[in-house]
C-alpha cells in the first residue's frame, strides 16, 4: 500500500510539472501571436516534446493487475465473473482459495482430473461446491500431500461425493480424527491407498508427465513426508509441493530430479521453514502461487515475499487475489483471477 501511495505522489507531481511546462510553452505561443509573429521553431518542437515525454509516461505506468508492475516478466490477470471453461486441449490448474490450507484442482488437456488436497475439515462444503461449479463429475487421481488438517480435512468429502479412480498419500501414520475420517471414506467406497512418494509416475492426461519427486526419504516430521508433484504440459510444467520444507527440499536439490517450473506452489503457506534458496535456484520459477488465509500464522513471511520480489518471480496469493486460475495450452499460460466465495451453505 506504501508502495501504491508513493507512486500515486510521484506520479501526481510528475503530471503537474508536465502540466506547468505545457501551461507555459502555450503562454509563449499566445504572446508570440499577439505579437502577429510565427512562433519560433524551437518553441512549437518544446511543446511537441513535452507533451510526447507526457504521453510516454502515462503509457509506460505499471498495470496494477500485473504482480511485478510492470518488470521483465509480465502477465495480467484477468479477473472471471464465472466459472472458466476450459477449451479442448488446455490443462487448467486451479490453486483454490480455501483459507489457510491449500487444494489443488488440475484438468488435463482432454478432461481428466487430479485434486491435491481439500483444504481444513471446515471447507468441506465449499470443496464440493467448487468442484461442482467446474462441472467436475470424477476425480481420477486424488493425492492428500501430507496428514495435516489443513491440507486434508476436506478430502473424506470430496471421497463420499465424487467417484475416485486412484488415491495417493505418503506412507505416514496419524492419530487425528481427521486422517481416520480420510482413511474411513476410502475403505467405504473400496478405494485403494497408493503410497506417494518419489520416482513414482502418475498415468494421467494425454500429452502430460506428472511424477511424485518427494518425499525422497522417511522424515520424523510430517511435513517433510510432503508429496510433491510435478506436473507438465508440452513447454509449461507447475510445481506443487505441500508443506515440504528444508530437509525435503535439501534432498530434491541434491537429487537429479528434474525440478524446473513455471510456477511454483509455495511450500508450507510462504512459512521461512520452506523455500531455500538453493532449491528455488534449482526450480527457477517465473511465477509463485501462495496459499493462505488473511492474517493467519503469518504466512507468506516478509522475507520470503522479498526472496521471490528479488529473484523477479511473479507472485500470486489466494489471501489477496481469492482462486487463482492458470491456463496452459502447452506453450503458454495465461492466469484468471476468480473471486468466487461460498457462504452458508450457497455460492456467492
Amino acid at each position: 500500500m506504501g508502495d501504491l501511495m508513493g507512486l500515486e505522489i510521484v506520479t501526481a507531481l510528475i503530471s503537474a510539472a508536465i502540466a506547468g511546462v505545457v501551461g507555459l510553452l502555450v503562454g509563449k505561443m499566445k504572446a508570440f501571436k499577439k505579437k502577429k509573429q510565427r512562433s519560433p521553431i524551437w518553441l512549437s518542437a518544446s511543446l511537441f516534446a513535452v507533451v510526447l515525454i507526457g504521453m510516454l509516461y502515462v503509457g509506460d505506468k505499471p498495470d496494477e493487475t500485473n504482480p511485478l508492475n510492470g518488470d521483465s516478466k509480465p502477465i495480467t490477470a484477468a479477473t472471471m465473473s464465472s466459472p472458466y471453461v476450459r477449451a479442448e486441449g488446455e490443462m487448467v490448474v486451479h490453486y483454490i482459495n480455501v483459507g489457510q490450507g491449500a487444494s489443488q484442482l488440475l484438468v488435463g488437456p482432454s478432461g481428466k482430473t487430479m485434486l491435491i488436497d481439500a483444504g481444513n475439515n471446515d471447507k468441506e462444503e465449499m470443496i464440493v461446491a467448487y468442484l461442482q461449479r467446474a462441472g467436475i463429475k470424477k476425480i481420477d487421481i486424488l493425492v492428500g500431500t501430507h496428514p495435516d488438517a489443513d491440507h486434508i480435512g476436506g478430502l473424506d468429502a470430496v471421497i463420499d461425493h465424487f467417484d475416485v479412480g486412484q488415491f495417493y498419500m505418503p506412507k505416514v501414520q496419524s492419530n487425528t480424527k481427521t486422517f481416520e475420517d480420510v482413511l474411513q471414506a476410502a475403505k467405504n467406497k473400496e478405494i485403494k491407498v497408493n503410497t506417494a512418494k518419489a520416482d513414482v509416475t502418475l498415468e494421467w492426461d494425454q500429452g502430460t508427465n506428472v511424477q511424485l519427486v518427494a518425499p525422497i526419504g522417511d522424515y520424523k516430521d510430517t511435513n517433510e513426508m510432503s508429496a510433491v508433484i510435478r506436473v507438465a504440459y508440452g513447454e509449461t510444467s507447475f510445481l506443487l509441493t505441500g508443506d515440504a520444507e528444508t530437509k525435503s527440499e535439501e534432498d530434491l536439490v541434491s537429487s537429479s530430479t528434474m525440478l524446473k517450473a513455471d510456477v511454483l506452489l509455495i511450500g508450507h503457506h510462504g512459512s521461512n521453514s520452506s523455500t531455500s534458496d538453493p532449491f528455488l535456484e534449482r526450480v527457477n520459477p517465473r511465477y509463485a502461487v501462495i496459499q493462505s488465509g488473511k492474517n493467519n500464522y503469518g504466512h507468506p513471511t516478509p522475507e520470503i515475499l522479498a526472496k521471490l520480489t528479488n529473484k523477479n518471480i511473479a507472485v500470486f496469493r489466494n489471501d489477496t487475489s481469492g482462486n487463482i486460475v492458470f491456463v496452459s495450452n502447452g506453450k503458454k499460460l495465461d492466469v484468471k483471477l476468480d473471486p468466487w466465495e461460498f457462504s452458508k451453505g450457497k455460492a456467492q
